[in-house]
């Protein structure tokens, strides 16, 4: 499963942050089918044959649509293969799923920093929100969706003030680009 959900030749700590993530979603969605499982894993095998690759993230999701661990399959394998607008319709399956969980609104534009437990490292399900709200500003940025990418990257600070999960930095990536840093 990791192979899902890491680059292809990931390193060790990529590695070990998969582990974890793992270990988190066992938390978020309880235990995976076995047949899901073996799915996820067919999929990360095939990473290089897309049709491949793609019929055993279908049949995962035909499986187990709402599960995290194949919610997470299907965004990491659209994100690496840099088909943007896939992963970040899935970024949003992702935190419509993590806003069911917290019983938070259904538009992460409404969400605000006291209904849950943001601030709270070892808050699993509040991290994935987060980390989720994350993918989807910089992948609405990547997009050129940048009113979009914007407004999610302040809502993230908003309710990570302390910036543990990195929102500002994709601020000041947008403050750059808008200033004609062709690197940016």
């Amino acid at each position: 499963m990791a192979a899902v959900l890491d680059a292809p030749d990931a390193g060790s700590a990529e590695q070990a942050s998969a582990e974890q993530v793992f270990a988190a979603i066992s938390l978020l969605g309880g235990a995976l089918p076995a047949e899901v499982d073996r799915h996820l894993r067919a999929a990360g095998r095939h990473y290089a044959d897309d049709a491949r690759a793609l019929e055993h993230l279908a049949a995962a999701a035909e499986l187990a649509p709402a599960h995290p661990a194949v919610l997470i399959g299907r965004y990491r394998f659209f994100f690496y293969k840099g088909r943007w607008a896939q992963a970040l319709s899935v970024a949003g399956e992702c935190l419509a799923w993590a806003a069911r969980l917290l019983g938070l609104p259904a538009d992460w534009h409404d969400t605000r920093p006291q209904q849950a437990e943001f601030g709270a490292y070892d808050a699993v399900p509040a991290r994935f929100y987060l980390f989720t709200l994350k993918g989807y500003a910089y992948l609405s940025l990547r997009l050129d969706l940048l009113a979009e990418g914007q407004a999610a990257a302040r809502k993230l600070l908003e309710l990570d003030p302390a910036d543990r999960v990195g929102g500002q930095v994709l601020l000041d990536v947008l403050r750059r680009r808008e200033a004609g840093d062709d690197d940016a």
